[in-house]
């Protein structure tokens, strides 16, 4: 019963070393992206298979017998296989969260220095031999309001707390009362926030949450950061906001689409700091994704085997 990795990442297939090995020592890996005919084929008399970022519709699903179990290197696994397909055929798919709770916390920190200090306008400009010294932010103080306290909203809120930072947080359940932060109304808090970081999974509750109305009630001084999933916000009336300086800057790490098409408005303006969905690419979030995802396989062979 080997398993097999599908598509594995080169940089994770690095990781596989050391102690990693131990956990699943048998573990077959293909670096690359193969299209669906190479991975029915590979996956020919094999239960069990990891998953990076190779879409897994129902006709492959059916073409692949003795599937089991897939294990998903993520958390949106409903993005790339066909779930439902997946559960009349009885293969389990598992997904891994977690991993990259502190990286994303510290990435939204990132994108929040950069939007306050003007840090990437200052680099393109010295860069083009235009030397401007631009007025910064200092967040000591200021009010930051985190929108969302799962895993990472809760590293954003500790990180905001240590930077001396007044914290206050909205969740759709009710904020933890263990956080260094106090409660607000939604509403509320986009109204208080100088900086606003959205930590939200992306639901149809969730789609287009942060709206024109919402935009309407932040400060003209806000920085709003994203690096939850592009489709939370409403892009037209972000874009609006921006032209408009109804806010002061976005650093967003996720869109949608991605990745972001060639000559897309956000990219002509200047109040936008933008990365490409790398807040969770980090050395050290990717090796417990890898050894997380080796603990389930272990844990899902000793299940088929018993």
């Amino acid at each position: 019963m080997t398993p097999k990795f599908i598509d594995c990442p080169a940089f994770l297939a690095e990781l596989y070393t050391g102690d990693l090995t131990e956990i699943v020592p048998d573990l077959e890996i293909n670096v690359g992206s193969p299209e669906e005919a190479a991975v029915i084929e590979m996956l020919d008399g094999c239960a069990l298979a990891v998953n990076d970022h190779t879409y897994m519709p129902e006709s492959l699903l059916k073409a692949c017998p003795a599937l089991k179990v897939i294990v998903f290197m993520g958390t949106g696994a409903s993005s790339y296989i066909d779930v439902a397909a997946a559960e009349r055929l009885n293969i389990g798919v598992r997904t891994i969260a977690g991993y990259g709770d502190r990286s994303v916390a510290e990435h939204a920190i990132a994108l929040m220095f950069a939007g306050g200090r003007q840090i990437a306008a200052m680099d393109h400009d010295v860069r083009k031999g235009v030397w401007e010294t631009l007025e910064g932010v200092e967040f000591a103080g200021k009010t930051l309001g985190i929108v969302g306290t799962g895993g990472i909203g809760k590293e954003v809120c500790r990180l905001g707390d240590a930077l001396g930072m007044k914290v206050i947080a909205w969740n759709r359940s009710g904020v933890p009362g263990d956080l260094p932060c106090e409660s607000r109304e939604l509403d509320a808090l986009l109204g208080e926030a100088d900086v606003i970081s959205l930590h939200l999974s992306l639901t149809e509750e969730t789609r287009g949450m942060i709206d024109k109305r919402r935009f309407g009630l932040m400060k003209r001084n806000a920085i709003l950061i994203n690096t939850a999933r592009g489709g939370v916000v409403d892009e037209a009336a972000m874009v609006d906001a921006l032209q408009q300086r109804r806010i002061a800057h976005a650093g967003l790490d996720v869109f949608e689409p991605e990745p972001l098409p060639d000559g897309h408005v956000l990219t002509t303006l200047d109040n936008v700091t933008l990365t490409s969905h790398a807040a969770f690419m980090t050395k050290e979030a990717s090796s417990r994704l890898l050894r997380m995802a080796l603990e389930i396989l272990r844990e899902e062979r000793r299940a088929i085997s018993a």
